[in-house]
């Protein structure tokens, strides 16, 4: 038997069912399976690079609701001449910390028991100092307690690799335990940021902190989680045995590290160059919101694709394709001053960065000797900090147009290259076994 016609289909129809409320459904479903569900499995999995990644993930989040305070504080909310003066001190500002937290960190990176220790008191110090900066953005303590809060998150960097060494385990290896942090930490950003926009635009700038501050305790619980990552094995030294990384210099290291910083010091110079940019042109946030979302997606995706590379000819692979690809998109972007182009060039920037990022980690990881790592990473870490500074200072202090800086960006991307070329061949050439004669 039919129903008759005109009568209403009953009400539990899944035909029926409001369009409204298969959108909320979906929501929830694509919530659950991208967040909620991944969660739950590190929380139980005995992995410990699982239970550190739920430390990392908190982390970064906090992270990524100071960027958004500070930044309203620093660049949106000023007149553009204010804001290139506050730029500038805030990128003075992020050379200092890991100057003042690494030569007291690297003696102790290399013994077991501390990182964890170290990792607890970066999370709970930033918490706390977030809570003291929250009612202070419009004070000059900004800059002084701002410093303090990037010194622990770049604390937190550094104990951040040791702990990845001791957790990753034999069958993933560095590239993919690094890799796969770096996927948690792009998820923790990109759920916190939401938060931070509703809150600083609903309520007010210090919103934003007081997130921060609780999601930072809560990073500090979290550590009470991790497994102690045991002694490493380090082989005999004797007495007369020559330092194997003097001041931290490792020479297996120097020709990716060189590739790495140029990569750093170009995305200091871009994002700066595309922000102050956007500004001249009175363009809205949502621009700047969306290139940088671009640039997000395309770390994440350099999380999900660096693993699979082959190991081989990963180092030189790596460096050339990110930076031709970089330098040719910068070339297409100094034509095109469009949104839908800026987008897929910040995604590809954000995507070969990474690359470049994970390899070299890798490398650091894997060359280093063990009883150097901590003053080994304090010293590229800082090398990369002061390229990405001084990259950042030409845009902020030299007000060049988008076009012209986007070729002098192609151009410092095809010289990288072309040294970093040379300078393999020739290191190929000094490897090379003699010709037999």
């Amino acid at each position: 038997m039919g129903t008759e016609p005109g009568t209403p289909a009953p009400t539990g129809s899944p035909g029926r069912m409001p369009l409204w409320r298969l959108a909320m459904l979906g929501v929830v479903r694509a919530f659950q399976g991208l967040v909620t569900h991944p969660l739950q499995r590190m929380w139980r999995s005995a992995d410990p690079i699982d239970a550190f990644g739920l430390n990392h993930l908190t982390s970064v989040a906090g992270d990524a609701l100071l960027a958004i305070a500070l930044s309203d504080s620093i660049f949106f909310s000023v007149p553009v001449g204010q804001a290139r003066w506050r730029v500038t001190a805030y990128l003075l500002l992020t050379m200092l910390p890991l100057a003042l937290a690494g030569p007291l960190m690297a003696p102790i990176l290399d013994r077991a028991g501390p990182r964890r220790s170290i990792t607890f008191a970066a999370a709970l110090a930033r918490a706390v100092l977030a809570i003291l900066l929250a009612p202070r953005l419009a004070t000059n303590w900004l800059f002084p307690l701002a410093l303090a809060i990037l010194v622990c998150s770049k604390v937190h960097s550094i104990a951040k690799n040791a702990l990845t060494m001791a957790y990753a385990s034999k069958r993933d290896g560095l590239m993919r335990a690094n890799a796969r942090l770096g996927r948690v930490g792009v998820a923790g950003a990109v759920a916190a940021v939401p938060f931070g926009v509703i809150a600083l635009k609903a309520i007010d700038p210090a919103a934003p902190l007081y997130i921060a501050a609780a999601i930072y305790a809560g990073s500090a619980a979290l550590c009470a989680r991790l497994p102690h990552p045991g002694k490493q094995q380090r082989p005999p030294r004797r007495t007369d045995q020559h330092d194997r990384a003097p001041m931290g210099r490792v020479p297996r290291l120097q020709l990716p590290a060189m590739g790495e910083a140029g990569m750093r010091a170009a995305a200091g110079f871009l994002l700066f160059l595309l922000a102050f940019a956007l500004r001249d042109q009175e363009l809205p946030v949502l621009w700047f919101t969306i290139l940088a979302g671009a640039g997000v997606l395309g770390g994440f995706v350099g999380d999900v694709v660096a693993p699979t590379l082959r190991t081989d000819r990963r180092e030189e692979a790596v460096v050339v394709a990110a930076v031709t690809s970089a330098g040719v998109g910068a070339l297409l972007a100094s034509q095109l001053f469009g949104l839908p182009l800026l987008t897929v060039y910040a995604f590809a920037a954000g995507a070969v960065s990474e690359f470049a990022r994970l390899a070299f980690q890798a490398l650091m990881q894997r060359h280093a000797p063990p009883e150097a790592l901590g003053r080994v990473f304090v010293r590229y870490e800082v090398v990369f900090q002061v390229a990405w500074v001084l990259g950042a200072f030409v845009p902020v202090l030299l007000p060049i147009s988008f076009r012209t800086g986007m070729v002098v960006l192609a151009l410092f991307y095809g010289v990288l290259a072309a040294v970093y070329m040379v300078r393999l061949r020739r290191r190929r050439e000094g490897n090379a076994p003699p010709s037999p004669g």
